[in-house]
């Protein structure tokens, strides 16, 4: 992004990047992060990522990292190929990249990357976590469970091109260039897939409340009583089974909906959780102090949980994540992040 070219190696334990603004800091972490999880978390589109001058010069972009781990060392290689193309886009960028990812040397898919080793990021955008829409809290769920278990990762792929080609059908029933009952074979892959996620995510909420909970009261240091609810679109049953038969239910009750609004209307993804402190969800009437105490709860308890999924602890990348934040709680954050093996930290403020 504006990172030329640096060479670094990273100690053990925590090391803090300080200096001024537009210097390359963010970026620094944004490349941790995504040998880490095979995307940007600043990016809408991966073009972003390229320079404009290397881009324009048809030059390569290569991030490239080197992990030690369990005794052993594992090299991870992203690499973007810009390819020109006619014409600008509404961001101006007229080009695209093509992207390979390399493990080892192997070539290798996002998701066979993702879970070779695990990062946690705090940012200041984390308060959209409480605040934002569902989709955000939907990601910070499929980003947890997709480094915990690769399995997830490939059924959430599988659930979304289900949706796509649902949605497409969909469309061309309301057209009157498909029938009806050729959503028959979609209905069941959807009910399926959808049913298993849903549980898996279910699970997962179960896992990180207790979490979320106790270090919510390290946190604040209040007597609030914090709830963490998942609220899925379909009616969660006993088991997996049952699930799926609420999800048919669910699916057949909307039938009408879909034609006439051709998209589906129930699944994981129109998923959500709340927040809620002494009843009163945290989505709605939390002051910005409680919400990003609310945000790095659920980042506390996402390393809580890769931790003791994976059985070994995240790289921990806080992003200008303490400028908000009274002393107190600064404190408190720090206190908790010292336990993990490596920890890198952004600042414009050393004190």
């Amino acid at each position: 992004r504006n990172l030329t070219q640096l060479d670094l190696g990273l100690s053990p334990g925590v090391t803090v990047y300080y200096g001024p603004n537009a210097q390359g800091k963010t970026t620094l972490l944004e490349a941790v992060y995504l040998l880490c999880i095979a995307r940007s978390f600043r990016a809408e589109n991966e073009r972003e990522v390229v320079t404009f001058q290397a881009a324009n010069a048809g030059e390569q972009a290569l991030v490239d990292g080197t992990i030690e781990k369990n005794g052993q060392r594992v090299r991870v290689i992203v690499g973007y190929q810009p390819t020109h193309r006619s014409g600008n886009d509404t961001n101006g960028l007229a080009y695209n990249v093509r992207k390979e990812i390399r493990v080892n040397r192997i070539k290798r898919t996002a998701g066979e990357l993702i879970g070779h080793v695990n990062a946690v990021l705090f940012s200041a955008a984390d308060i959209e976590l409480v605040q934002g829409p569902p989709s955000g809290r939907r990601r910070f769920l499929d980003i947890l469970l997709s480094q915990a278990d690769n399995l997830y990762l490939k059924g959430l792929q599988r659930y979304q091109k289900i949706v796509q080609q649902r949605n497409q059908l969909l469309r061309l029933v309301r057209e009157g260039r498909a029938e009806a009952d050729e959503l028959t074979f979609w209905n069941d892959e959807l009910v399926r897939e959808g049913a298993w996620i849903t549980w898996r995510r279910y699970e997962a909420m179960r896992q990180l409340t207790p979490a979320c909970v106790r270090h919510h009261e390290d946190l604040s240091g209040q007597e609030e009583n914090l709830e963490v609810a998942y609220r899925p679109s379909v009616l969660l049953g006993g088991d997996l089974s049952e699930t799926e038969n609420n999800f048919g239910e669910a699916l057949a009750a909307v039938s009408y909906r879909e034609r006439a609004r051709p998209v589906t209307a129930v699944g994981p993804h129109r998923d959500d959780f709340n927040l809620m402190i002494d009843d009163a969800d945290m989505g709605i009437f939390a002051s910005r102090g409680q919400a990003r105490t609310l945000a790095l709860t659920l980042r506390l308890a996402e390393a809580e949980f890769l931790s003791s999924v994976r059985g070994d602890g995240p790289v921990v990348l806080f992003d200008d994540a303490f400028s908000a934040m009274d002393s107190s709680r600064r404190h408190r954050l720090l206190e908790k992040a010292t336990h993990y093996e490596q920890v890198l930290i952004t600042t414009t403020d050393l004190e």
